[in-house]
């Protein structure tokens, strides 16, 4: 029974861990990378074909978005997940299938400017058809036989409608295991959300690290915090442009925003519009509103029970067509839009900066996590200008952040869920953080907790049986290639996956010396007419 370590190792994003036990493999999470790429990732270890199942922890797409690619690859395992994690990978796959075929056909109209070839999609509809039939839902708190050998149950950790940490029993011939995936723990005292839940003991965790090397600020309320931010954006006359996830943080904004309408706390401006400009948002909250109320907190149960809707208030609006997204720019109503993408780097968003970083009477607030490399990250940081469809755009607007907010736990927070865990792990493994909060949280969890921990990089092979590292990886750094633009691009793992197998028919070809003249022929034959089909 081993573990190898894929992506989010010592970086936040592209969570993704292989699983092997019983002669059986298959993956935790299969996420796409998001933000800046540090180090390099080693591809899947094994043919798509070969897995057998995918253990999902939640839906965000640096936990689900690459499982289209995997299915174009020909896996047809089961993925398993919550019900409520399917229902958004159905909206939240099609999405980010639409966003990359529209990438796609946008870069190959400039490369065939430039006499260069079409750009193909990362995947497309198709893909994300064939994989949503291979989704099966899970219950919490059921135990559920994957394999023999293998048993799962999810745990809601409170991060995400549906989120859960994985427990997973393993055994081989006399050899028994657990582990937990973590998955990202969810902060305590959010809105609608249950916290975060705490599983059985285990021999192994492994957990995330986002936050693990700072701790949240704090803040006494958010809707007085959020209230005041649009109280003094209006009076001024300008638009509060709130970047947020579409999935979760869009609905958190709703549950404040109703407050604030409900409570009168924001003064002269009766009627203040607030807009949803994201279709996946509005296709995220109709789910949200469906769910099964066990995913919710009991605050928006009593709710539900007396017939309120916890995210829908007079003078909520809702911009479904780019018509209807565009006219939000032309009307010089003060006003409130939520639109995607939370780090600012696809999704109508960036229209709305364009059209409102340049102006002092207005406000963006950030809400969310801004990943390193991001839009949102250097706007945060402060740019004093960024390029939006190919115009630079001066930011003069009001820059500024709702303190405390997160869907993630902080140091502390990690720190009480992982010591809840009980007896204490023999091995902690530290993943989903960049490098410093990575370093930084190991250190911790050894120096004032005595967790034997380790954060392992990319290609880090583990024996879980033995409790042993087979094979220790050593960080390398991102490799960047030129693309047709001229401009640094981030090396994809299909393409990665492409050069290993370059690599391995190079070695093959090497070896290959002193075999009869009939078979090297055959051999040259065969690679020529790859060579001729891909050209």
């Amino acid at each position: 029974m081993k573990l190898t370590f894929i992506r989010a190792n010592h970086e936040v994003t592209g969570s993704c861990t292989m699983l092997e036990v019983g002669g059986h493999l298959g993956l935790i999470d299969c996420g796409m990378e998001q933000g800046r790429d540090v180090f390099e990732n080693i591809p899947i270890p094994a043919a798509a074909n070969a897995l057998e199942f995918v253990l999902i922890t939640h839906a965000h797409l640096d936990h689900t978005g690459l499982l289209p690619l995997l299915y174009q690859e020909g896996f047809r395992g089961t993925v398993y997940a919550t019900q409520a994690t399917c229902d958004l990978c159905d909206i939240m796959l099609k999405d980010s299938a639409h966003i990359q075929m529209s990438e796609a056909e946008w870069k190959s109209r400039k490369a065939r400017r430039a006499g260069q070839p079409d750009v193909e999609p990362i995947y497309d509809l198709e893909d994300v058809e064939g994989l949503l039939k291979l989704l099966r839902p899970c219950p919490y708190g059921e135990k559920i036989q994957i394999e023999e050998g293998l048993v799962i149950r999810f745990t809601d950790v409170g991060h995400l409608l549906g989120s859960a940490c994985i427990e997973a029993w393993l055994s081989e011939g006399e050899t028994e295991k657990k582990i937990i995936f973590s998955g990202d723990v969810g902060n305590s005292d959010q809105p609608i959300l249950n916290d975060p839940q705490i599983p059985e003991g285990a021999d192994y965790v492994m957990i995330e690290s986002t936050y693990g090397d700072r701790l949240h600020e704090k803040t006494l309320d958010y809707v007085p915090a959020l209230a005041a931010v649009i109280q003094r954006t209006l009076d001024r006359g300008g638009n509060v442009i709130i970047p947020s996830f579409a999935i979760g943080r869009t609905q958190e904004m709703l549950y404040f925003l109703r407050q604030i309408k409900n409570d009168g706390l924001v003064k002269h401006h009766p009627g203040f519009p607030v807009y949803v400009d994201s279709p996946l948002a509005t296709e995220a909250t109709g789910v949200f509103l469906q769910t099964d109320t066990q995913y919710l907190d009991e605050d928006v149960r009593a709710m539900l029970r007396e017939g309120e809707n916890p995210i829908w208030f007079d003078d909520l609006r809702i911009a479904t067509s780019q018509q209807e997204s565009q006219a939000l720019n032309d009307d010089k109503t003060p006003k409130v839009i939520l639109s995607a993408s939370g780090m600012c780097d696809a999704g109508r968003v960036r229209h709305h900066l364009k059209y409102n970083l340049w102006r002092p009477e207005c406000t963006v607030l950030f809400v969310g996590y801004q990943a390193i490399g991001t839009l949102g990250r250097k706007i945060h940081d402060g740019a004093k200008s960024v390029k939006l469809f190919g115009d630079e755009v001066a930011v003069h607007a009001e820059i500024t952040a709702l303190p405390g907010i997160s869907g993630h736990a902080d140091k502390n927070g990690l720190i009480r869920w992982l010591g809840a865990i009980t007896p204490k792990p023999q091995k902690v493994f530290v993943n989903h953080g960049d490098d410093d909060a990575t370093k930084a949280f190991v250190k911790t969890l050894r120096a004032e907790h005595g967790y034997d921990a380790f954060a392992p990089y990319s290609g880090t092979v583990y024996d879980l049986a033995a409790n042993a590292v087979v094979f220790e990886a050593q960080p390398k750094p991102i490799q960047k290639q030129t693309g047709f633009s001229g401009k640094p691009r981030q090396v994809s793992d299909a393409f990665r996956r492409l050069v290993k197998a370059g690599e391995a028919l190079t070695a093959l070809i090497q070896k290959s010396e002193g075999r009869p003249n009939k078979t090297l022929a055959s051999f040259a034959e065969a690679i020529e007419k790859l060579i001729q089909k891909f050209q």
